[in-house]
């Protein structure tokens, strides 16, 4: 199974608003300076979203989960599908073990029924040589006394040298047998089997990639696909949200901003539940002003300069949820002067 291409989304833009106008009420600054000490301001929750898609171009067979379902890490979501996926596999595999077993033949070398048999040939061959060859040497004697014609030599001569090259040929095909193949050709088919196998890997994996499964535990925020419809590489079938890792964007004013550092800790509290609690911390500063004039020309204007600070909690009460607005009180004691 695979959970496909998964992208984490950027806030959606709706979210970025709340949260400027949200710091913007809380004051001119984007935040307060409360009487116990540390930075206050208001913002609004948002939750760590991935796109789920699929790594190729495929038809959807199945949508198992609806939007607003819980899913938890590696449940199965959409089932995908391409229809020679099934033939190109076994077409693939046939020719994988072709491969092997003709590498394992070189590798192997020759049976022992093969060796016998040809050391058998050799064997006929030689007692075949030997025999022409004394025939040879005895008609000689008799064709210098012209007791045989010279045909009955030539004839007698010309199988003695038969016979020795179906001897050598033998011989020689004995030996090859005995030494096995090159070992040029035992590492081309090797190197043939391992492409045959690699390309049946690739397809067990995408086999596994048409099944897309929860990267995270969390929420289905948004379906985008039906059974029947294509999808193309990349493009998001589901949209996830992680409920158990919220999210806030607040602006501080220039003022708090060197007091505000990553990993400090944050508390916040919901406005329907003012006595509630939850723990935060802050995981990145913006390096850049917003919401700035674009020649800040007065000490009023220069004020106005907020920055970017967000906040991160691993909620597991379920309270917090994307959209509401939140007041954080970050733990930063104003400096004495």
């Amino acid at each position: 199974m695979s959970i496909g291409f998964v992208r984490r989304l950027p806030p959606r833009p709706g979210a970025a608003l709340v949260a400027a106008l949200a710091a913007a009420l809380v004051g001119a600054a984007g935040c307060t300076q409360p009487a116990r000490g540390g930075i206050e301001a208001t913002g609004t929750l948002d939750v760590v979203e991935y796109s789920v898609s699929p790594s190729v171009a495929a038809r959807v067979a199945r949508v198992l989960v609806e939007e607003g379902a819980t899913v938890h890490r590696g449940d199965t979501l959409v089932v995908l599908g391409t229809p020679t996926l099934t033939a190109d596999l076994a077409a693939r595999t046939a020719r994988a073990r072709a491969a092997e077993a003709a590498s394992a033949e070189l590798a192997n070398g020759a049976r022992p029924a093969e060796v016998a048999r040809a050391e058998a040939d050799l064997a006929a061959a030689t007692a075949d040589a030997d025999r022409a060859a004394s025939d040879e040497q005895r008609l000689r004697g008799l064709a210098q006394r012209a007791v045989v014609s010279a045909q009955q030599y030539d004839a007698a001569r010309a199988l003695a040298a038969s016979t020795a090259a179906r001897r050598a040929s033998a011989a020689a095909a004995l030996q090859l047998l005995r030494e096995g193949a090159r070992r040029e050709r035992r590492t081309a088919a090797a190197a043939d089997a391992e492409g045959a196998m690699a390309g049946v890997a690739g397809l067990e994996a995408l086999r596994h990639d048409l099944v897309l499964v929860a990267p995270i535990a969390g929420i289905v925020i948004t379906r985008a696909v039906e059974a029947g419809e294509m999808v193309a590489p990349g493009q998001a079938a589901l949209v996830l949200g992680e409920t158990t890792r919220q999210r806030v964007r607040v602006f501080v004013n220039q003022g708090a901003l060197s007091r505000v550092q990553p990993g400090q800790t944050v508390h916040a509290r919901l406005d329907a539940y003012p006595g509630s609690d939850f723990t935060g911390r802050v995981v990145a500063v913006s390096t850049q002003a917003e919401f700035t004039p674009r020649v800040a020309l007065t000490e009023k204007e220069r004020a106005d300069l907020l920055f970017g600070v967000k906040i991160e909690f691993a909620d597991t009460t379920g309270m917090l949820k994307a959209g509401l607005p939140i007041t954080v009180h970050i733990d930063a004691p104003a400096r004495a002067p």
